[in-house]
């Protein structure tokens, strides 16, 4: 079983995390699809947008905890984590396409940062989001910033505050609530409406997001 679905249709593309059983948690191995299939896709000129979703109840519960108790003991690997770390979030976040955060549940640490990390979120009513690992490591705060501002994305971040899916619309962190029976559907609309746009144009827009946020040049994992 692959730990990334790539579904490919006219105009967007789906990336399912397919992870379940480890609550879609970012291993190594699935940092570097997702990185490898934006890649690929970053260079079909039929594509307008990509959707990020996944399997199971959980988005995603974040990166997968034990890869960093056998980093801990193995210096090689450890160069490897951070590698694909550094790659991973640098891909996701200056993908030249817009992107669109399916939530169908927990995004939690890392998976709320894949939520961030993206253009457009929609959320099913049983999304929730939090960032747990705040309590022993650091936390990708700038992404975050640039959406809810700096008062929220403290509480976040320092303040432990963790928000529901009808929360994170009155904040505007996502778009959408939705049934998690409609998420599919809701979430197709969305990419439609993306697509109604030239390609050329998404790309010039998506361009002047990412400067006017200060996200031009390549940050370290640890730096964003």
């Amino acid at each position: 079983m692959t730990d990334l679905v790539v579904e490919p249709f006219d105009a967007h593309t789906v990336l399912i995390l397919n992870r379940p059983e480890k609550r879609n948690a970012l291993s190594v191995a699935l940092r570097d699809a997702i990185s490898a299939a934006l890649d690929a896709i970053a260079r079909d000129e039929t594509m307008k947008c990509v959707v990020i979703a996944a399997e199971g109840p959980v988005f995603c519960a974040g990166f997968d905890l034990s890869e960093f108790t056998r980093a801990a003991a193995d210096p090689a690997f450890e160069r490897e984590l951070w590698a694909s770390s550094d790659r991973y979030h640098d891909t996701v976040l200056r993908f030249p396409l817009p992107t669109i955060a399916s939530v169908n549940g927990p995004a939690l640490a890392g998976g709320f940062d894949l939520a961030v990390l993206c253009d457009l979120r929609i959320a099913a009513t049983t999304a929730r989001f939090a960032h747990p690992e705040r309590t022993f490591g650091d936390v990708v705060y700038g992404p975050l910033h640039d959406l809810v501002g700096g008062a929220v994305a403290r509480e976040l971040t320092i303040g432990g505050r963790e928000i529901d899916a009808a929360e994170a619309l009155r904040l505007h962190l996502v778009g959408e609530v939705v049934e998690p029976d409609a998420l599919r559907n809701a979430t197709e609309a969305i990419a439609a409406r993306v697509c109604a746009a030239p390609r050329d144009v998404l790309l010039r827009t998506k361009a002047k997001a990412l400067r006017r946020a200060g996200f031009a040049a390549e940050s370290p994992t640890l730096d964003l």
